[in-house]
């Protein structure tokens, strides 16, 4: 990437240091609240990861498309269907990982993989981060390609408030926006079943079912808008200006929606698109200003630049190191019941260096526990990114 550029790998690279962060604290009781998702409606620190990625694929993107373009359609199906694909079946394998569990003491290959027989309503997981990135990456990149500037700007708007009016004419009566009135976990669960989606709110909803994927594809389009609209003004003052300008509008236009579209994450509401997009491009804006006019990149800059650019394989290496880590145990102690309590790597590590570093606060010692594991997988990409490599798909 031209380094007038740059600010843009930073940006990717700290929304994925800020992904590590929030994804691995010491213990999920104890955390900071900006660290934490909202419980539903609102917007926290942590629940800007997810968007701010998508983001960045959208200003990938934009630096791609011209050879897509120059290369024709076949060249572009085969190279988008293709990375969508692969993307799709990583988030997949990470959903299956790691295929094999303890049972009585020993360790097997698991009884059931796709589907668990014992009870029926376990089983894999279909969708997930990546398949979502995949689903949008695809989506978003053959809105782009096949329509022109102002049709992709009209579809895009017509994906948000179509997305509004699915929620109100399909929810519940009683509130669309609700765990239990949102229209589309009905279709997930009808389209994959009750085994495969998401169970983590206590009851099966998947927060990346298809239905809430519609309004994320706009998250990568608004991206690839700003990443092209850098990259044709080049380094200007006039760019700067109207990206603050543009950043501050569209939040503001998130927060109108909010009144009567709540801005919410799990759901993916049309409002949290807007406003997470304005964030992200007043974020880009403030990092292009430090980085490019200012020239203050340095150390700060270098340590989240390596991030940026192995961005998918650090995240699938933090999601499957600590379930492969996980099937590395021993005997910590004996309870009370004469039963061997065991204990792996990661949980070691908090439980005997970090959590109590502050014993009043356990919160803390979780807080170190994540900048840690922040550290730990840095170190991995720096020593790929001194050997120049780069894991792409």
């Amino acid at each position: 990437m031209n380094q007038r550029y740059y600010s843009l790998d930073v940006f990717r690279g700290a929304t994925v240091a800020l992904m590590i962060l929030v994804n691995n604290p010491g213990s999920w009781e104890h955390i900071f609240a900006p660290l934490d998702h909202a419980e539903w409606h609102g917007c926290t620190p942590t629940d800007l990861v997810f968007p701010f990625f998508l983001f960045a694929v959208g200003n990938a993107m934009s630096f791609i498309m011209p050879k897509f373009q120059k290369e024709g359609t076949a060249y572009f199906l085969k190279k988008v269907l293709k990375r969508t694909l692969l993307i799709f079946l990583i988030g997949l394998f990470l959903n299956w990982s790691p295929f094999v569990m303890y049972k009585n003491g020993q360790l097997v290959a698991k009884t059931w993989t796709w589907l668990n027989n014992d009870n029926g309503i376990s089983g894999i997981r279909i969708m997930g981060v990546l398949q979502r990135i995949a689903l949008c990456y695809c989506l978003a990149a053959f809105i782009v390609f096949f329509s022109k500037n102002v049709w992709s700007k009209v579809i895009s708007i017509t994906i948000l408030v179509g997305y509004w009016l699915l929620c109100l004419g399909l929810g519940s009566k009683a509130d669309p926006y609700s765990l239990s009135g949102f229209f589309g976990t009905a279709l997930d669960l009808h389209l994959f079943g009750t085994p495969h989606v998401y169970k983590g709110e206590g009851v099966p909803f998947d927060p990346e079912g298809l239905a809430s994927t519609c309004a994320a594809i706009v998250e990568v389009i608004i991206g690839y808008y700003v990443g092209s609209y850098i990259q044709k003004k080049g380094k200007s003052y006039e760019m700067l200006a109207n990206l603050f300008v543009a950043g501050a509008i569209v939040i503001l236009v998130g927060y109108w929606w909010d009144m009567v579209f709540p801005i919410n994450k799990k759901i993916w509401t049309s409002s949290y698109t807007l406003y997470t997009s304005g964030l992200a491009i007043i974020t880009i804006a403030i990092l292009i200003f430090c980085i490019e006019f200012k020239n203050a990149a340095g150390k700060w800059s270098k340590f989240f630049d390596v991030f940026g650019k192995n961005p998918l394989f650090i995240f699938v290496i933090s999601g499957f190191l600590p379930r492969a880590l996980g099937l590395v145990r021993w005997v910590e102690n004996i309870g009370p019941d004469g039963k061997k309590v065991y204990t792996t790597p990661f949980p070691w590590f908090y439980n005997h260096i970090c959590k109590n570093i502050v014993s009043a606060d356990l919160r803390y010692g979780s807080l170190l526990y994540a900048l840690c594991m922040i550290a730990f997988y840095w170190l991995i990409v720096y020593m790929l990114d001194k050997k120049k490599i780069y894991v792409r798909v």
